[in-house]
């Protein structure tokens, strides 16, 4: 018998289908959020028990489950802290947009030209180290108390961390495709444009990665501090009238809200960068 006659199972695994790669990656985004989820279900359970929280104040999974789906007024319940969340939500995209539209154009200005880089970074500090609730007070007499707060509370904070990921990001364009463009005739904008914006996609979705709950933060602050509504207002709220399961469900929906919207950013990142990222088209 030929040495070949009989398939080792070497070769019988090489020739076993094999996942497709972006079948792979969005297990692992899935798996991942999963992981996430249950660690910070243990977490939560551990720390009330670790600690010995009264069971008035401290609220397990069993008291926020019943009080969204299985009390008499759970329908009741759940439609109110629906009807929060989704103002909050609504709060947070308009944070989002603006930190990120803003972090866009100051990163492209900073590459373009070493001047505003010196006039743009020090004033994006400044905004970074001081406590928003400390300019809270400044931005409702300058703004209002409506839309225009909260665009430019949470879009504080999602200004910074976005803004230096995707200067990283531009900076980070082989160079000597830059030099290609140059030497061809294109100026900076056309090297912006055709190479460093492309290179740093994969620093463009960090940023959206890092944004996403970082507006979902800075929606709750304004919504405490200047809108009076929101899951933000309807805490305190809820807190002063000692409604303590009120807060927990509150408290956990917007998180479960944070980990979904930062999971989508994750899928939507796999598969952008597998169409138009610098490794497209390579796996």
């Amino acid at each position: 018998m030929s040495a070949t006659a009989v398939p080792r199972p070497l070769d019988e695994a090489r020739r076993a289908p094999r996942a497709h790669p972006a079948l792979r990656r969005t297990g692992r985004v899935l798996l991942d959020a999963l992981v996430t989820g249950a660690v910070v279900l243990a977490a939560w359970t551990g720390l009330l028990a670790a600690f010995d929280v009264s069971p008035y104040v401290g609220k397990g999974p069993a008291q926020v489950w019943e009080y969204l789906v299985t009390d008499p007024d759970a329908a009741v319940n759940r439609a109110e802290v629906l009807d929060l969340l989704g103002r909050t939500l609504l709060d947070a995209s308009i944070g989002f947009v603006a930190g990120m539209a803003a972090a866009l154009l100051l990163a492209a200005a900073m590459v373009l030209s070493r001047g505003a880089e010196g006039a743009i970074l020090p004033v994006a500090m400044l905004f970074r180290s001081v406590p928003l609730i400390a300019m809270a007070p400044v931005i409702i007499l300058l703004v209002g108390r409506g839309v225009a707060s909260v665009a430019v509370m949470s879009g504080i904070v999602v200004l910074f961390p976005a803004l230096v990921t995707i200067v990283l990001g531009l900076r980070s364009s082989p160079p000597g495709i830059r030099d290609v463009v140059t030497v061809l005739g294109g100026g900076p904008r056309t090297v912006l444009r055709l190479v460093q914006l492309p290179a740093a996609l994969p620093s463009v979705f960090a940023a959206v990665r890092i944004s996403v709950p970082g507006a979902i933060t800075g929606a709750l602050i304004a919504e405490w501090l200047a809108t009076g509504g929101g899951i933000g207002y309807g805490v305190v709220s809820a807190v002063g009238r000692a409604q303590n399961t009120k807060v927990w469900a509150l408290v956990v929906v917007v998180t479960l809200a944070s980990l979904v919207l930062y999971t989508v950013a994750q899928l939507v990142e796999q598969w952008v960068l597998a169409r138009f990222g610098p490794a497209a088209g390579r796996a």
